[in-house]
């Protein structure tokens, strides 16, 4: 566990301690807890309880060894984020001080052994962030016709060669069994040819699949809205809780922006937008940590009914 969490480093960790101003004490909810980075700032920034969430068992654990220090502050529970209304429930929890959710791949799905999500070393297709649920990869790819895997790869991986990729991919599974992570990399850097550029002919794909696997997408809007819902605001102030989301994809952002905004219109609007565009990490923080250089932070603060 040590070793995975010496892998770790939580991103826009001073943003959101700003953002999510734990230091007002309460119950705070991070919804994709994965190895206790972004929980742990929280609980020494003054969060009163943290209830931590993630569907991946192997992230669980990790986070209970290392937020073990704050013994019964935290509550750690093995669910997905969009279920957190029953999370609470079952908690006896009506109202939160603060809820993140931190939507990208942790360093433990994507250095650990086994998971499948990397193509930097062989290794079986499985890509899903709970290997207790669902079908593997090996196993998608297996049934999934062509035009479907061409609209996976386009839509959720912006892959401009997405049907040449799917049709590569069909092509090979009728040779042999799509089994292995460098095996699928080949055939995919070979459908989209040409020099290599910035990234990995590989990367966009692997990302699409991996999403398509998990279904990330799907219900993040309508559980944005429930999210909301569960902020509370003291009584007698004007606002009150706060929601922020870290997103890695476009389409997760786009779904963030339209939904904040949704919320912040109206006659009786529920949130006050707190970041006008989307907070970045700084050049400093990207150079120490590549992976942050796609993050974006959106937050919003619940108001007042009126």
């Amino acid at each position: 566990m040590a070793d995975e969490q010496a892998l770790h480093i939580p991103v826009l960790v001073d943003e959101v301690r700003t953002f999510l101003a734990p230091e007002r004490g309460g119950v705070f909810v991070d919804g994709t807890v994965g190895l206790g980075g972004h929980a742990r700032l929280v609980l020494d920034a003054g969060a009163t309880r943290l209830i931590g969430v993630d569907r991946d068992p192997q992230a669980l654990a990790a986070a209970r060894a290392a937020l073990a220090p704050f013994g019964d502050r935290v509550t750690l529970v093995h669910a997905d984020y969009r279920t957190l209304d029953a999370v609470l429930d079952g908690l006896g929890v009506t109202a939160v001080a603060g809820i993140l959710l931190d939507l990208g791949v942790s360093s433990l799905q994507l250095d650990g052994d086994g998971r499948g999500f990397s193509f930097r070393r062989d290794e079986p297709l499985d890509m899903r962030m709970d290997q207790s649920q669902g079908p593997t990869l090996a196993e998608r790819l297996a049934t999934v016709e062509e035009r479907e895997l061409a609209d996976v790869i386009f839509h959720l991986g912006e892959e401009r060669k997405s049907r040449r990729v799917a049709r590569a991919i069909v092509e090979a599974r009728r040779q042999a069994p799509l089994t292995g992570t460098a095996q699928l990399a080949a055939i995919v850097r070979r459908a989209v040819g040409g020099p290599w550029q910035r990234i990995d002919p590989a990367t966009r794909t692997f990302q699409a699949l991996r999403i398509w696997v998990n279904d990330e997408l799907d219900g993040l809007a309508s559980c944005i809205g429930r999210l909301i819902a569960r902020l509370q605001v003291p009584a007698g102030e004007v606002t009150g809780g706060r929601l922020a989301i870290i997103s890695f994809h476009s389409l997760e952002d786009r779904t963030v922006k339209h939904v904040f905004r949704a919320e912040a219109q109206g006659d009786a609007p529920r949130v006050r937008v707190l970041t006008k565009r989307p907070v970045e990490a700084t050049a400093t923080e990207t150079a120490a940590n590549p992976r942050a250089r796609s993050a974006k932070l959106r937050v919003v603060e619940r108001r007042a009914a009126a």
